[in-house]
């Protein structure tokens, strides 16, 4: 037996995948100790096998970035680049705005000791001298770090200086206060976004470590083997790999929705997805392309640049428990402050006195009074209606109306993002199939798609725990890299021995696994590089597959320029659940109720299902309200949907609506 667990902001979901079928547990979730919801849900479930293997996904990483609560960093770089965090790469935060301003960095200038030494791209300019090192170690204790972070001028070429400096600290400060060299996690070029993937690194390691320790504790009493956590590219990491690489787990808990996405995808014969998972706080995109989530190597999570491995991720406000309110200029505005779990939606009943886009979803209708949300929460409409009221009056609107426009402005956003990971990407979005999941996400899922030209949705049995589903299936990962810097031909000269010296690395951390190359290339004198997938063997088809990668990437290739080799990676990978779920049979079968709900241009009559009891085959035609155990979905008017036989419903606008 496999566990998913997925915290998040709302509700903690977990999904088990065993020889008995899936076992499916949803409670709220825990803000001030986000693993006790892990062991809540988990006592809930009644599962009843032990399982081999857990797979969460947590927002420690995450939560730590956005709010700036980490450990205190002191940054030791080369004398002279001192500022290169402030400075970052000179541009604007807004092109048009000159009064918004960058987050501030994760180490303040006072916080940065400059270390007397230089390498250069050939090697030693300035010794580093014993002396240098006593003082810098010196300066580092008299600021009394909770973690130091080090990153030297070409140190990802050159790792002599930075290991003799992490050595000579790690020697002097307490084993608790970690030391984290650029070189032995990010050993990239571009000297901004390594130094700030290291300082993160300190930054959250003394949070994610012991989150991880704690966790893992309480796994091993609970006789749970192998506690994992979901990194940002959607591989499992074991625990210790995860205390090691705290950046990693920046993304993790919208990783496994698309990584969910994509087994629904592959259960249905659909390999070409965008996704979108609406839960309580947020909103994130995802794409799938070939049946497998699109990676990137760098990504910016709260202002902070990574360059890390990550799924193709884009994250907006617009969670269910997103609250309304107006602006300066009295325009309608959802999020980015959340509800969350505590005191959540006014419609739950605990408190909360905003409206929320929950609150929203029930005041149209859309959302029945009276009906149980993750088998604990009864929404009530007549608090829901009592919350909108206020911000109604204010903006000159009826309660619906301003509920609707609440609901239209948390769509624009969404579809906002979706663009950002797909129209942005050179992808044709009318050849892309929506898989919208979360709570609320198929509630919006139609809409999402006229705005922005998808022709066909796919709502996803399971919808409102599809990370968790993610999480539980996902394969164990790991991954090295090396910089080359090489035209192709002088790369492969050394292709080999360096592929086969990250492969011991990469093994030495998942043994056993499948090992896999990825090399990153440009052309002379481009100043970006693309992602070009190379078996053991293969490495002298790089310079070929590179231009059929820019030609897919960017519409053109130039076959006479020469390629460039930036990096080797290799990517560890041993199966999870892929491919081995058994989906709930589709049996039963009622009819429908007659509802009345909100939409554009009035009340409408629309039937009202039962996800549970629908049967493959069975058609329905908007508008629709299909209520599930854990997501509500939406047809609107001149969209039909179908169930096929795990009970996803594809939908598509009929034949009678001209698009």
């Amino acid at each position: 037996m496999r566990v998913g667990v997925d915290v998040g902001g709302t509700f903690t979901d977990l999904v088990a995948l065993g020889p008995r079928g899936l076992i499916v547990t949803k409670v709220p979730s825990t803000p001030e100790a986000p693993e006790q919801g892990i062991w809540d849900a988990y006592r809930e479930a009644k599962l009843p096998d032990v399982p081999e293997v857990m797979v969460h996904g947590t927002t420690v990483a995450t939560n730590a970035l956005l709010e700036r609560k980490g450990a205190r960093v002191v940054l030791v770089t080369t004398a002279g680049f001192e500022d290169i965090l402030e400075l970052r790469r000179q541009e604007r935060a807004a092109l048009y705005d000159l009064t918004k301003h960058h987050p501030p960095p994760l180490v303040p200038r006072g916080c940065v000791v400059g270390l007397k030494e230089r390498m250069g791209p050939d090697g030693v300019i300035t010794p580093l001298t014993p002396a240098a090192i006593d003082e810098t170690v010196g300066a580092v204790a008299a600021l009394h770090p909770e973690a130091v972070a080090i990153s030297l001028i070409f140190g990802f070429r050159h790792s002599a200086h930075e290991e003799r400096i992490a050595a000579a600290l790690r020697e002097v400060l307490p084993d608790n206060i970690p030391v984290v060299a650029a070189h032995e996690l990010a050993p990239r070029a571009r000297e901004y976004e390594r130094t700030s993937t290291i300082a993160a690194e300190a930054f959250l390691r003394p949070r994610v470590g012991s989150y991880v320790g704690r966790f893992a504790r309480e796994a091993e009493r609970q006789r749970i083997v192998a506690p994992r956590v979901l990194a940002s590219n959607g591989g499992a990491l074991d625990p210790r790999l995860a205390a090691e690489r705290a950046t990693w787990l920046a993304l993790s808990g919208p990783a496994g929705g698309i990584q969910g996405a994509a087994l629904v995808g592959a259960a249905c014969g659909f390999s070409e997805l965008i996704t979108l998972d609406m839960g309580g706080t947020s909103a994130d995109a995802g794409i799938v392309v070939g049946g497998r989530a699109m990676s990137e190597s760098k990504g910016t999570v709260g202002g902070v640049p990574l360059i890390v491995p990550q799924l193709a991720i884009e994250t907006v406000s617009a969670g269910g428990g997103s609250i309304g309110w107006l602006d300066s200029g009295g325009a309608l505005r959802v999020g980015p402050e959340s509800a969350g779990a505590a005191p959540g939606p006014a419609c739950y009943g605990r408190g909360g006195s905003r409206p929320t886009v929950t609150d929203a979803f029930v005041a149209l209708g859309w959302i029945a009074d009276g009906a149980m949300l993750g088998g604990s929460v009864r929404v009530r409409r007549d608090l829901a209606l009592r919350v909108m009221q206020p911000l109604a009056e204010q903006a000159g609107l009826g309660v619906t109306e301003c509920a609707l426009g609440m609901v239209r402005v948390a769509e624009a956003t969404m579809a906002r993002a979706l663009r950002c990971v797909s129209v942005e990407r050179g992808l044709d979005t009318a050849a892309l199939t929506l898989v919208a999941f979360g709570g609320a996400g198929p509630l919006c899922a139609c809409s999402l798609a006229d705005l922005i030209g998808v022709r066909r949705v796919m709502l996803p049995p399971l919808a409102g725990v599809l990370s968790a589903l993610g999480m539980a299936a996902a394969a164990d990962t790991a991954e090295r890299s090396a910089p080359v810097h090489l035209p192709v031909p002088a790369f492969l000269d050394q292709a080999w021995a360096l592929g086969a010296r990250l492969s011991d690395q990469v093994l030495a951390d998942l043994p056993g696994a499948d090992v896999q190359f990825v090399a990153e290339c440009r052309y002379a004198g481009q100043g970006y590089e693309l992602d070009v997938p190379c078996a053991e063997h293969a490495f002298d088809r790089i310079g070929a597959d590179f231009h059929a990668v820019h030609q897919r990437a960017h519409g053109h290739h130039d076959l006479a320029s020469a390629v460039e080799v930036v990096e080797l990676r290799a990517v560890a990978r041993r199966p999870g659940s892929e491919g081995r779920i058994g989906w709930p049979r589709r049996d039963g079968g009622s009819g429908a109720a007659r509802l009345r709900i909100h939409l554009a241009g009035g009340a409408h009559d629309a039937a009202g299902y039962n996800w549970d009891k629908l049967v493959a085959g069975q058609v329905l035609a908007g508008p629709a309200v299909i209520e599930g155990a854990s997501a509500t979905a939406l047809l609107p008017p001149g969209w039909m949907g179908t169930v096929n036989n795990i009970g996803a419903i594809i939908a598509e606008v009929g034949d009678a609506r001209p698009r």
